[in-house]
């Protein structure tokens, strides 16, 4: 029989890492599961009791320190804090913010705002939004932490009227893009804005994070959000384990090991409205509804009846770039949802993300994103 693994984490956690883990239980490694949420003594008197060869674990505050001084080889899913002799890994969160930050500058919007919960991954999410933007962009940043009772992917908590993030919701100008931290309060943000008469996505535009299909689906309405390559963190924990458990003694990183995130994963509550010319909406509208068609701004311009020189003056004046741009960035964003989320070729990836020639997407998707896109999923799978 393999070696015996203690998994101590929440379900949502453990149902996001379980598909990638089910190869290592093929290998015959016992994998045995703990609720984080059990009373941290009973918690540490189980596991000295099955005394693990090696411990799966989420960081938690006042849980993961006292996990830690058992002693038992671990690998953290989802920090980029080191620890001594541990193997910390975590999506980058300054690109989740990135991420969100992007989609709201390619839909149009000028006013750009943060919602957060005052932990560490909070604050790095926040400050990647703030620096994918223009040095001159004003965001405006609240603190929710009234959920830091709540289970994720319970929905109890109400703003009361008057309270300060009705306040701060009702003196943002508007349209304004929020980026809520996490999907939960992403959901949260949406419900609130719905209970006061703020208009979703017209007025206030959501995106979230985490891309937790059960929270983004049953939000009302339904939440858009920066994709999260759960598949890959887990195939990472995986190999980290296999690493702790080889005969062959290794020596853990010296750096966490983070996974960039893919990209915004766009439902009802984000879109172009936040343009208020109607040409550029229309052409907006007509870039997502055909971004895997090889399409291009003289087709644009006959199907929708716009003169170009007209359209070009409208995107230069109101989005700083030319509708060719424009086109270029959403298609990379889509083929780094593709790469991020399946395992089709990049010959596929291109055409289903309009480029149509590998080559051609290469050079487009380098000058965005600064690496070509098969280092892009190449380090999606460090």
């Amino acid at each position: 029989m393999g070696k015996q693994v203690a998994i101590v984490m929440t379900e949502v956690f453990l149902r996001r890492l379980t598909p990638s883990l089910i190869p290592f239980v093929r290998r015959q490694h016992d994998f045995r599961i703990l609720s984080i949420h059990r009373p941290i003594d009973e918690l540490k008197a189980l596991l000295t009791e099955f005394n693990p060869s090696a411990l799966i674990t989420e960081w938690l505050p006042d849980v993961t320190d006292q996990l830690l001084a058992l002693n038992i080889p671990t690998v953290i899913a989802d920090t980029d804090t080191l620890y001594p002799g541990v193997i910390s890994i975590d999506v980058d969160d300054w690109q989740v913010g990135a991420e969100a930050a992007r989609a709201f500058t390619h839909a149009g919007y000028n006013s750009f705002a943060c919602l957060g919960n005052s932990t560490p991954y909070s604050h790095q999410r926040i400050q990647g939004f703030r620096n994918e933007l223009a040095t001159n962009a004003q965001v405006s940043i609240h603190q929710e932490e009234s959920f830091n009772t709540l289970r994720y992917s319970e929905d109890f908590t109400q703003s009361q009227p008057g309270d300060a993030l009705q306040t701060w919701l009702e003196s943002l100008p508007k349209p304004v893009g929020i980026f809520a931290v996490h999907d939960p309060l992403g959901r949260f943000l949406c419900g609130v804005c719905r209970d006061i008469g703020i208009h979703v996505p017209e007025e206030i535009a959501v995106i979230g994070a985490n891309n937790d299909e059960l929270v983004c689906g049953l939000s009302y309405p339904m939440l858009s959000s920066v994709s999260i390559p759960w598949d890959t963190i887990g195939e990472t924990v995986g190999e980290a384990i296999r690493s702790l458990l080889s005969s062959e003694s290794t020596t853990p990183p010296k750096e966490p090991i983070l996974i960039p995130p893919g990209g915004v994963i766009l439902r009802h509550s984000a879109n172009h409205l936040a343009v208020e010319d109607k040409t550029l909406r229309r052409a907006l509208t007509y870039f997502s509804e055909h971004i895997q068609e090889p399409i291009t701004i003289q087709i644009l311009c006959s199907d929708l009846r716009i003169a170009r020189r007209s359209l070009e003056q409208k995107f230069r004046e109101h989005l700083h770039c030319t509708p060719w741009e424009m086109l270029c960035k959403l298609r990379v964003t889509h083929a780094k949802q593709l790469l991020t989320s399946t395992n089709h070729p990049i010959s596929i990836i291109s055409e289903l993300s309009g480029f149509n020639d590998p080559e051609r997407m290469a050079v487009v998707f380098k000058r965005i994103a600064g690496i070509p896109p098969s280092q892009f999923r190449k380090g999606l799978r460090k």
